[in-house]
């Protein structure tokens, strides 16, 4: 059975996937099980995956379910204008979509020039802009802390450490964030994006400095200047937009919710806690396209075709009522969550902890700088972006004292 010709196929969209995901996954799970048939734009099929061991097995059999999308039996199906196909891509060059030993070489290569990072100098990065973001805003006691914030942060950081200048990080700030808005801005974006990162790999071919790109360069595997370009761009994307949601979320989480008002007077210690709990219940990576299957199989009582596309619900999968009887997920750092992904396939280590740093200590100059932030709005008022990929919210409008900026001279 295709998830086309499944009973009550479930459309992926809708304001309930932007408003309230948790109760979709949880109707879409009682009515269907661990493995939903779904439709994707233009009634395209495809099954979300929701039970926690059977996404699992998938990013743990890369095999099985594999990342090579030109297994895709949907393809002659597809428009050219098809609004996915900038996350579904066909013959991409970048690690997402490469399989096996290739894989693992490209993936060693950027855990590499990640490991290489330094983390008293990424630290010092995240909390330099950080400072120089909140001297922006300080003065005036009220801000949209997404916009003024968040949503610039984790770039400026990213951009510094791979090799781009600070007068450069601007544009990569504006081409990021409208790669994630309106289809137009999102082609220019990543226009933007491309040539920035294809200049940035020609001149470190010709001058290699302490940073990503250099390093990324320096790998003796072979990868060409192209396959480099396009793994830094993967890099950044997936750096940038988690991260700012993490940021975001977390502090929502913080503002909204008693159990953290502590934090927001001084304290930091609840800060690992809310980031922790965010990445169990509110996750910036809600889901994930996808996993092909390169021959039938069973997964979650349902037949699997060769050809199907899997997608992977990141978000689902954490609050499995299977492996969640107790809250006891929250407590004590426990990371065995999805957010980040499982198996060949997920987050290198070294970005994780690269994503934590910028998160966390962004969190702590807010705190710190805005001791008296509240919202500005009813929490009930709030909105997130209307997608069912990345949960984040629109804005984050907050209030605090209006405090004088401190021009670099924090000590």
């Amino acid at each position: 059975m295709s998830p086309a010709s499944a009973p009550d196929p479930v459309r992926f969209s809708g304001p309930l996937l932007q408003d309230d995901p948790a109760r979709v996954y949880r109707e879409i799970r009682r009515e269907h099980g661990s493995v939903a048939p779904v439709l994707l734009d233009g009634d395209v099929p495809a099954w979300l995956v929701l039970g926690y061991r059977e996404l699992h097995q998938i990013t743990g059999d890369p095999v099985l379910f594999s990342r090579d999308s030109d297994l895709w039996s949907q393809w002659e199906n597809i428009p050219d204008d098809w609004p996915l196909l900038p996350m579904i891509g066909r013959k991409q060059p970048s690690i997402l979509y490469t399989v096996g030993e290739r894989h693992r070489e490209r993936a060693g290569m950027m855990v590499h020039a990640l490991e290489a990072v330094d983390p008293f100098e990424l630290r010092a990065h995240a909390e330099k802009f950080a400072d120089e973001l909140i001297d922006g805003i300080c003065p005036k006691g009220s801000a949209d802390i997404i916009a003024e914030f968040a949503a610039l942060l984790p770039v400026r950081v990213l951009a510094r450490l791979y090799g781009f200048t600070d007068e450069e990080s601007p544009a990569l700030v504006t081409a990021l964030n409208d790669m994630i808005d309106g289809r137009e801005r999102a082609l220019a974006g990543q226009a933007h994006l491309f040539t920035s990162m294809t200049e940035l790999v020609a001149s470190r071919h010709k001058e290699p400095a302490d940073d990503v790109a250099s390093r990324m360069l320096a790998d003796t595997s072979g990868f060409t200047e192209e396959e480099i370009v396009q793994d830094l761009m993967v890099m950044l994307a997936a750096g940038h937009q988690p991260t700012a949601d993490w940021i975001g979320n977390s502090l929502h989480l913080m503002l909204t919710d008693s159990r953290f008002a502590a934090s927001l007077f001084g304290g930091r210690n609840s800060i690992a806690e809310a980031m922790n709990e965010v990445l169990w219940e509110d996750t910036p990576t809600q889901n994930v396209a996808g996993r092909w299957a390169s021959r039938d199989t069973q997964l979650g009582g349902r037949r699997i075709r060769a050809g199907d596309m899997l997608l992977l619900g990141l978000q689902g999968a954490n609050s499995d009522p299977q492996v969640r009887t107790d809250g006891s997920a929250l407590t004590g750092g426990n990371s065995a969550h999805f957010s980040f992904g499982h198996g060949e396939h997920r987050c290198p280590f070294p970005a994780q902890e690269i994503a934590e740093v910028i998160a966390r200590t962004g969190i702590e100059v807010v705190l710190d700088r805005l001791p008296d932030i509240d919202l500005a709005t009813p929490a009930s008022s709030l909105t997130r972006r209307p997608s069912p990929w990345l949960r984040g919210l629109s804005e984050l409008p907050v209030t605090f004292t209006p405090t004088p900026a401190l021009g670099g001279t924090r000590s």
